[in-house]
C-alpha cells in the first residue's frame, strides 16, 4: 500500500503543478529534492510571482525510522518504526477575489520489532480560504467534495465536512480559518472498509482536486481589486499565518520529526500585515465575510 499511494501523489503533483501552471500562464513551479538525514525524503516544487499566483507550493515527501519521543507520546506507544508519505500543497493567489486553498492526502504505517505493521491508516482533505465571499463558489468547491464523497459512502460528506469545520477553527479567535471542505484522519480497516477501499476513496478526493478550485480561480482572477482590498487580504492571511503556526498538526508534525523547514513552511503567504484591534465596516463585504466564519455554513 505505501508504495502504491506513493507512486499516486507522484503523479498527481505532477498533474497539479501542470494544472496550476496552465492557470497562471508565465511562472513555472521550482522543485527541489531533499533527503531526510533520519530516513527519506521529498520532492518540493514552490511557485512564486506569477501572473495569478503570488506564491504556492506542491509537495510531496516520504519519510521513514524512528518514531520520535513526541510522536510516540502523542500515538501513547513506545518505541516503534514508521513510514509516512503524503502530497500536501497551499496556494496563494494574487488577487484578493480569488480564494486560498489548501489540500493535502497522506499514509502512515507503524511497525513492530519484526517490521511487520502494526498500524496503518490515510489522512487529508481540502479547504477553501477566500477574502471575498462569492456563495456560488463555495457551493462549487463543495460540491465538488460532496460529488467525490457520494461516489463511495453518502454520509463521508456531512460527516468529514464537519470535522473540517472543527479542524479548520482558529480557536483564540472564535471564528473558521475558510469556508471549508474535508477533513478526515486515522482511516483504518473497518468492518465495512479495507485499506483497499479507504485508498480508493481517498485518491477519489485528490483527483478531484483540480475540478474544485481551478474554475473558481478562472472565474476570479482577472476581476479588479483596489489597494483597500489588497489590504483585506493580507489582514486575512495574517489569521491563516496564526492557525499554520499555532494549530496545524500537520505542521507540528513535519517540525517533531525533523521534515525540512522550507517545506513545512512554503504554507506561510509572502505579504502578510497584524493590524492591531482591527474590525471591519458595518454592512462592508469584509463584514460579510467575517459573520459566515463565526458560524459554519451547510453549502452543498
Amino acid at each position: 500500500m505505501k508504495n502504491k499511494f506513493y507512486q499516486y501523489i507522484q503523479n498527481l503533483q505532477d498533474q497539479i503543478c501542470k494544472g496550476l501552471e496552465d492557470v497562471d500562464g508565465i511562472s513555472k513551479f521550482r522543485e527541489d529534492i531533499w533527503e531526510r538525514p533520519e530516513g527519506g525524503g521529498g520532492r518540493t516544487r514552490v511557485i512564486e510571482k506569477g501572473q495569478v499566483f503570488e506564491k504556492g507550493g506542491v509537495n510531496i515527501s516520504a519519510v521513514h525510522g524512528k518514531l520520535p519521543d513526541t510522536m510516540q507520546k502523542m500515538f501513547g506507544v513506545g518505541e516503534a518504526d514508521f513510514f509516512a508519505c503524503g502530497l500536501s500543497l497551499v496556494i496563494h493567489p494574487k488577487n484578493p477575489m480569488v480564494p486560498t486553498v489548501h489540500a493535502n492526502w497522506r499514509y502512515f504505517e507503524m511497525y513492530d520489532e519484526n517490521g511487520n505493521i502494526i498500524n496503518q491508516w490515510f489522512g487529508g482533505g481540502q479547504d477553501l480560504t477566500p477574502y471575498y465571499l462569492f456563495e456560488e463558489d463555495a457551493i462549487h468547491f463543495h460540491h465538488a467534495c460532496k460529488t467525490a464523497c457520494d461516489k463511495h459512502n453518502p454520509e463521508f460528506y456531512p460527516n468529514y465536512k464537519k470535522k473540517c469545520d472543527d479542524y479548520f477553527w482558529n480557536a483564540h479567535r472564535n471564528e473558521a480559518r475558510g469556508v471549508g471542505g474535508l477533513f478526515f484522519d486515522y482511516l483504518k480497516v473497518t468492518d465495512a472498509m479495507t485499506m483497499e477501499d479507504w485508498y480508493n476513496f481517498v485518491t477519489e478526493v485528490g483527483n478531484s482536486f483540480l475540478e474544485a478550485y481551478v474554475p473558481i480561480v478562472e472565474k476570479r482572477k482577472n476581476l479588479e481589486y483596489t489597494t483597500a482590498q489588497r489590504t483585506w487580504q493580507e489582514i486575512r492571511r495574517g489569521r491563516y499565518v496564526e492557525f499554520n503556526l499555532v494549530h496545524d498538526k500537520g505542521t507540528l508534525f513535519g517540525l517533531k520529526t525533523n521534515g525540512r523547514i522550507e517545506s513545512i513552511l512554503m504554507s506561510l503567504p509572502p505579504h502578510v500585515q497584524w493590524v492591531y484591534d482591527h474590525h471591519p465596516e458595518k454592512g462592508s463585504e469584509e463584514e460579510k465575510l467575517i459573520s459566515v466564519l463565526q458560524k459554519p455554513k451547510e453549502w452543498a
